[in-house]
């Protein structure tokens, strides 16, 4: 008898421990619920003080989120639409014209060259014919070898090394060690004088893997016939990065190589500044809001603004060095300065350090209107 009673004194215990149990999870799950309601509220408040900010923002002159352009660094000069436009219809002639016009600006030559092997790369049937009228053209064939580069670069994608698959590596190889022929036989029929046919095979270099020995031999080329080419350089400090076949150290070296070889108005001392990003997003230890203040970087900063200043806006490299101007001063707590960037190139963030990240138009925002916040009285 006593053990029954023993039995149900058990019984009645755990089923009051299992209803307060019971009980207590529900209680949990109430608070739980509580506290997402006021996290969603506060979620919601401050979303919504970021809606009005960013609509003040745009009160005062700025681009709105939805019309930026995540594919230029600067408005896309009409000429160059309507070349494309006829080059994409068969007319290339205006293709040959329009690289032609750029003359012994190297650089500007570049600049002509990358959109249309871009459009090649999609659909290359008016380039085959351009090939096929004048087989020994110089300009043709440089074409031809960047845009063999941009099949391959295409083939491979912009994840990075362990996002890519073993098959993406492999027709990236084939691809160019087939672009790595026709930068060759565009170096064959090239002006002497011409470093772009060079400048053209860098980025096989840095994709092949060049032994360092290799490369310089290649840098070597291109500086000869010109030494201060700034789409050479860019290129040149990419194959430097540790990410691909150098290190930080390699990287700033050349970076500041390059920038010394400059005078006012070259815009060479953006490639310190990248040097300098680059390493800050390789990194994970370092904190831009202290890292981007070391003295050195502020001194390269400050340099880079006395280049533009020499080159003006007529430079073909000024929205690109604006661009990271911009980023670097923000960090820095520049604002004012950060500010005259941003108006500057303010609507189109198809550059560096934008298109680094997941979210190129959120890294931009929160760094534009953070500066234009602390500009403006009131905001």
């Amino acid at each position: 008898m006593i053990g029954l009673y023993i039995l149900g004194a058990v019984l009645l215990f755990g089923a009051f421990k299992f209803l307060r149990g019971v009980h207590l999870i529900r209680k949990a799950k109430r608070l739980e619920a509580e506290i997402g309601v006021l996290n969603a509220g506060t979620e919601a408040i401050k979303a919504g003080q970021e809606a009005e900010k960013a609509a003040a923002v745009v009160a005062l002159g700025f681009v709105a989120e939805e019309d930026l352009d995540t594919e230029n660094p600067a408005p896309v000069p009409a000429e160059r639409t309507a070349v494309l436009e006829a080059a994409r219809s068969g007319d290339w002639e205006a293709a040959a014209a329009y690289i032609e016009a750029a003359g012994q600006d190297w650089h500007e030559r570049m600049e002509r060259v990358r959109p249309l092997a871009e459009a090649a790369a999609e659909d290359d049937a008016w380039l085959l014919a351009w090939r096929a009228a004048r087989p020994t053209d110089p300009t043709a064939a440089l074409v031809d070898a960047d845009t063999a580069i941009m099949v391959a670069w295409n083939v491979r994608g912009g994840q990075s090394g362990s996002r890519t698959t073993q098959e993406q590596f492999r027709l990236f190889r084939e691809l160019l060690l087939k672009a790595q022929e026709a930068a060759h036989a565009a170096q064959r029929l090239a002006d002497p004088a011409d470093p772009t046919p060079y400048i053209v095979e860098q980025p096989i270099g840095q994709g092949l893997g060049y032994s360092h020995e290799q490369y310089r031999e290649l840098w070597d080329q291109v500086v000869k016939r010109d030494p201060k080419v700034l789409w050479s350089h860019i290129a040149g400090l990419q194959y430097w990065c540790r990410k691909w076949r150098g290190s930080h150290e390699l990287a700033l070296a050349f970076a500041r190589e390059s920038a010394a070889a400059g005078k006012p108005g070259d815009l060479l001392t953006l490639l310190p500044l990248i040097a300098y990003f680059e390493q800050e997003t390789d990194e994970e230890d370092l904190a831009a809001e202290t890292y981007f203040k070391e003295p050195e970087i502020v001194a390269a900063v400050d340099a880079a603004l006395l280049d533009l200043a020499a080159a003006g806006d007529d430079h073909p490299g000024a929205a690109r060095i604006r661009h990271i101007l911009a980023y670097l001063l923000f960090w820095q707590d520049r604002d004012e300065q950060a500010v005259e960037q941003f108006r500057h190139i303010d609507g189109y963030i198809g550059a560096l350090p934008w298109t680094y990240a997941g979210s190129p138009k959120r890294r931009y925002l929160y760094a534009r209107d953070w500066a234009v916040g602390v500009t403006t009285p009131g905001l």
